[in-house]
């Protein structure tokens, strides 16, 4: 007897959501398949990041731990002698390379530091759509201009500029390294202040506004306090870029070994007009020379040990800060 049609027409049905549910169960298991996949591929490249981190580290401690064993590593940090080759005695204070490090690098970021954040906020919050455009890819191609091209403008027009207005005979300075430096970490702390000011809640700004407060007032008291945490990370990474240059600083810095101190008004302070010697200049101009396994080979491991720790503590704080920008952000949106 023939069915009705009202049952063959759910047998029908039946048939097609079982053909659809099979269809939908294989294009699941697939797709799980294929985001297991992709995810462990991931976890592997993450992986080999980070080996090569711990890698390079093993490799640095190795080849500097002769050097450690036989002079110590408080001679290096607290001594300001350094004449490994020497056969009248021996001197490994690295003081002066980390004074000069340190201080061209804060002298970078005196001047980077408010230029960059001014022309963060200008952009994120300022700026014309059209100017915003024209802005950002100056700014992303700053960022990956060679740096041996900005430490020859240092050294042939900005360093004749600093020996003028100082009247110096040598231009050559850790002012003029600053200066440089300040270009250089700038791409830096723009992006990353610019991005977290972006980031900070559209609905901030208009109670702000709904309160009454201009412009100018919703910036300083509600946008830029609230990327804070982004801004600091931002100064960070540009600490860390400052840090680590070797090509600007060996053209611009005039590579003297001594302590870039001076005495005024009785007070010991940092003289910016003086020629210094970074931990990054000093081991690209004594790396080429220096006798293989020697002492002094090993000792220029220890610097970029103590380059390695420096720059590796400062992007950890800056990721912390990072982060903190995130949770923060999250937890009151």
């Amino acid at each position: 007897m023939a069915l009705p049609i009202e049952k063959k027409e759910e047998t029908a049905f039946r048939d097609l959501e079982t053909v659809t549910r099979s269809k939908l169960t294989q294009k699941s298991f697939k797709s799980n398949i294929l985001d297991y996949v992709i995810e462990k591929i991931f976890l592997i490249f993450g992986l080999i990041a980070v080996f090569v981190l711990f890698l390079i580290l093993f490799f640095l401690i190795r080849e500097g731990s002769g050097a450690l064993r036989e002079v110590g590593i408080m001679e290096y940090l607290t001594t300001t002698r350094w004449y490994p080759s020497s056969p009248q005695g021996a001197g490994y204070g690295a003081l002066p390379f980390i004074m000069s490090s340190i201080m061209v690098t804060v002298g970078a970021l005196i001047i980077a530091i408010p230029w960059g954040i001014f022309t963060a906020i200008y952009i994120a919050e300022i700026a014309p759509r059209r100017v915003r455009e024209i802005l950002k890819p100056a700014v992303e191609i700053l960022a990956i201009f060679p740096s041996v091209i900005l430490g020859f403008i240092a050294l042939v027009i900005l360093s004749p500029i600093v020996a003028n207005i100082f009247g110096l005979s040598n231009g050559l300075t850790a002012l003029t390294a600053s200066l440089i430096l300040s270009v250089m970490a700038l791409p830096t702390i723009i992006s990353i202040a610019e991005d977290s000011i972006k980031s900070v809640p559209k609905d901030y700004r208009e109670a702000a506004y709904a309160l009454g407060a201009s412009r100018w007032e919703t910036i300083k008291t509600v946008s830029v306090p609230a990327a804070k945490s982004g801004i600091m990370a931002g100064v960070m990474l540009g600490f860390g870029r400052a840090v680590g240059e070797t090509m600007t600083v060996l053209m611009a810095a005039g590579n003297a070994i001594d302590m870039p101190l001076r005495e005024f008004f009785g007070i010991v302070v940092p003289d910016f007009l003086t020629s210094v010697r970074t931990l990054t200049a000093n081991i690209a101009i004594e790396g080429s020379d220096v006798a293989w396994g020697s002492l002094h080979y090993s000792s220029l491991f220890v610097l970029a040990l103590i380059l390695f720790v420096i720059t590796f503590i400062v992007n950890m704080i800056a990721d912390y800060l990072i982060n903190k920008q995130r949770r923060k952000l999250g937890d009151e949106t």
